[in-house]
């Protein structure tokens, strides 16, 4: 009590008679304007959820690559200037009888030349077109396939995807018709990914809002955060649309940016009712609770909105816009949830003042003090912490080997690229990619494509045929197509046809190399290098297609991978600094989330890329791979929101020391203060994130059940056993500078008077 008593007459950096702090002020401010603020909060709201509501009929899966990667400028000299390239759509037609009997062939004829017609369709190619192509008939001859490409950019070919395909699918005379392909893909998954939000939002609603009334006992206490949530959610949807009108922002991002924007709104919110019902307890009046909230509470979710979003940030240092549209959208969000959390909840609390704790649960639930009520020596946690500091080498040793442990699995991560085996088994795109993954022998839907700038297909028939020729002696390579004709095995197998002048432009001409080896399999990537040292008539000569897309996103990732890291390192330590005024809490902070992370990525491998655990989260189709992204955003996601509960904990546990100076009592007193909220909040992210783990998307659930895991266990084993072990195994030292570096602190460091 006399603690508390100390910290409510003179907070730290403050003393009576001095000049309020700016968030103080601010808070004063919203006191006064609250009515304003919350209205235009309210038109606000209005305006926007018909501009975002169709978000996601918006989004792509497009930017996996990055723009200077030599596939990606090869499929962009393909789309330009030949208009050509891997098939946009495949369709699957399964016959009664044999793919040459008469009907078989008139069927697959009028179909592939209705196809021609349609508008959009560049190119439409079938085996019944192409004279009997082999390798475009099943090998049990009861089925083959057509090839369509559609021309225009990526919106364009979604439209003619969703206008053409109903059209053609479906069973007719005997005859069954299958979509498949890139496009049809991306709109399955379009359409799940919005029937995944709908079912993620019906199970984590009413769930938050059942921890919530554990919480704070109370409907209207409880309500406030889920108000927040919803700004920040709608704020999510908005500030998504409006950065793909500038960059290719992906489908993925709706569901994890609104998990995270929900999440972090409802913390925030937690952290701030909290510290406001305290003040009230306390005896203060609504304008000085609010102000000394905002000044106290309003600094943490600032500071911790600020490193949330430096770690979202680091996403900009990759090449590709895939992880780039990431980047944009978590740091808008985690904006909004702050913006939220300090300027219009303050101005809901204002308006509720003291019946903030109207329509009481207090009857259903067992008496319990208040925490304005307590000098934070009775608890759980005040406890829990003192056992974990009377041994904590121990527990430091123990905690850190099973992380360890529970790491291990990532040794042997293998990384990948999504197909269409995202989408669930019963899908109907994904049905048709593995009949023909089963019973085709080559990969027509995925060929690895050669560009030869500056080669004239017309002047210089004789190299190029000479080089298909050699391309067709590659060992997996089942078919070589060029403006010369057909290659298979060293041998010209025909000559050019009518549909050979898709070959042949102005800028040059280009190769179709069409290969056993799956695209994203370790042998279609050995293909890539192979074709990429044979030497060729061109000197810039670009090798893309799927295989080359994975090949080059490997050097991508492994090339900004260690300034990733870097500049998450060095800016988690400079914030920490000026937060703390430490050295060493820092570099605890960033071991202990490294450390989790391990855990976290351990687990992702176990579970999804050897397909443990299928049960619990959900079936999904295992491709004995990881994608190469994911890892990537979730560590940036993971880290941000660790450090989110590790600047909650670190404030209180500071404000303690600066009144004590005792390190265990600083520490038991913050983990008493915090831990119950710590834990309640990381129960609502994970609720929503596992939530969104029920997607039918295996992206989306990756990043769902990997970064509840990841919460769960920063909440639990890092905050509850690891960080007390350690600040105490570290003692005053947390809190030692040089004198140097104290004044510079002193004069720079993030106080509450500032």
């Amino acid at each position: 009590m006399e603690a508390d008593q100390k910290e409510r007459e003179a907070p730290p950096g403050i003393s009576k008679g001095a000049k309020r702090s700016l968030l103080e002020r601010i808070g004063h401010g919203v006191f006064r304007r609250r009515i304003l603020v919350l209205v235009a909060v309210v038109v606000a709201i209005g305006l926007a959820l018909p501009f975002g509501s169709d978000v996601t009929e918006r989004l792509s899966e497009g930017g996996i690559t990055a723009t200077n990667a030599e596939a990606t400028r090869a499929d962009n000299i393909l789309n330009k200037d030949f208009k050509a390239g891997a098939p946009h759509l495949v369709f699957l037609v399964k016959t009664p009888g044999s793919v040459e009997d008469p009907a078989a062939v008139k069927f697959g004829t009028e179909l592939t030349d209705r196809l021609a017609k349609e508008s959009g369709v560049v190119q439409a190619e079938s085996f019944w077109s192409l004279n009997g192509a082999p390798p475009l008939r099943g090998e049990d001859s009861k089925s083959a396939m057509v090839l369509v490409r559609l021309a225009g950019d990526e919106n364009e070919v979604s439209k003619a995807t969703t206008r053409i395909v109903p059209n053609i699918v479906g069973k007719r005379d005997g005859f069954t018709v299958e979509a498949t392909g890139v496009a049809q893909v991306r709109a399955e998954v379009n359409t799940q990914s919005d029937e995944d939000l709908v079912r993620a939002e019906l199970i984590a609603a009413p769930l938050t809002l059942l921890i919530l009334l554990l919480v704070f006992r109370g409907v209207i206490a409880a309500l406030t955060p889920l108000a927040v949530g919803g700004l920040a959610v709608v704020g999510a949807l908005v500030m998504l649309k409006v950065f793909n009108m500038m960059v290719p922002v992906s489908v993925f991002a709706v569901n994890i940016t609104i998990a995270l924007g929900l999440g972090l709104a409802i913390d925030y919110s937690l952290f701030i009712l909290t510290r406001f019902r305290e003040e009230l307890a306390s005896g203060s009046d609504v304008k000085e609770a609010i102000g000394t909230t905002v000044r106290t509470a309003g600094r943490t979710v600032v500071f911790s909105a600020l490193t949330v979003a430096v770690s979202m940030s680091s996403l900009l240092l990759f090449p590709m816009n895939f992880l780039r549209s990431f980047a944009y959208a978590g740091i808008s969000v985690v904006a909004l949830a702050a913006l939220g959390a300090v300027v219009v909840l303050p101005a809901l609390l204002s308006v509720l003042g003291r019946k903030v704790d109207a329509l009481s649960l207090q009857g259903l639930f067992r008496s319990r003090k208040k925490a304005a009520q307590t000098d934070g020596s009775g608890g759980f946690w005040h406890r829990w912490s003192l056992i974990v500091m009377k041994r904590p080498v121990p527990f430091f040793l123990i905690v850190t080997a099973l992380l360890l442990v529970v790491g291990s699995p990532f040794l042997g991560a293998k990384f990948g690229e999504s197909d269409d085996r995202v989408l669930p088994p019963d899908a109907p795109a994904h049905v048709a990619a593995q009949y023909i993954r089963d019973n085709y022998a080559s990969k027509e839907d995925s060929p690895l494509t050669v560009v030869l700038p500056g080669v004239p297909a017309q002047a210089d028939s004789t190299k190029i045929g000479d080089y298909a020729t050699k391309l067709s002696q590659i060992g997996g390579v089942t078919r070589v197509d060029a403006a010369t004709g057909s290659y298979i095995k060293g041998e010209q197998v025909a000559p050019p046809d009518p549909s050979s002048a898709r070959f042949d432009a102005q800028v040059g001409t280009w190769v179709s190399i069409i290969s056993e080896p799956e695209p994203y399999s370790p042998q279609g990537g050995d293909l890539v290098a192979k074709v990429r040292d044979l030497p060729s008539p061109s000197t810039d000569r670009l090798v893309g297609g799927q295989a080359a897309q994975l090949v080059d996103a490997r050097v991508n990732v492994g090339g900004a991978l260690p300034w990733v890291l870097l500049f998450i390192a060095v800016t988690t330590f400079i914030l920490l600094f000026l937060f703390t005024g430490s050295l060493l809490i820092p570099l605890q902070a960033i071991f202990m989330n490294l450390l989790s992370l391990t855990a976290t990525f351990g687990a992702m491998v176990f579970i999804f890329q050897e397909g443990h655990l299928r049960w619990l989260v959900g079936d999904f189709i295992v491709t004995d791979n990881v994608n190469i992204r994911m890892p990537i955003l979730m560590f940036c996601v993971a880290f941000g929101v660790s450090m989110d509960y590790q600047v909650f904990m670190l404030s209180r546990i500071k404000e303690h020391h600066e009144l004590t100076s005792d390190n265990v009592a600083s520490v038991a007193w913050g983990l008493e203060r915090v831990g119950r909220l710590v834990t309640a909040a990381a129960v609502i992210v994970a609720v929503v994130l596992f939530a969104f783990a029920t997607s039918g998307l295996t992206p989306v659930k990756l990043l769902g059940v990997g970064l509840a895991i990841a919460v769960i266990v920063d909440a639990t084993l890092i905050r509850g056993a690891l960080m007390p072990a350690l600040m105490r195994m570290c003692g005053n030292g947390n809190w030692w500078l040089p004198g140097w570096l104290r004044a510079f602190h002193n004069k720079f460091g993030l106080s509450e008077a500032r």
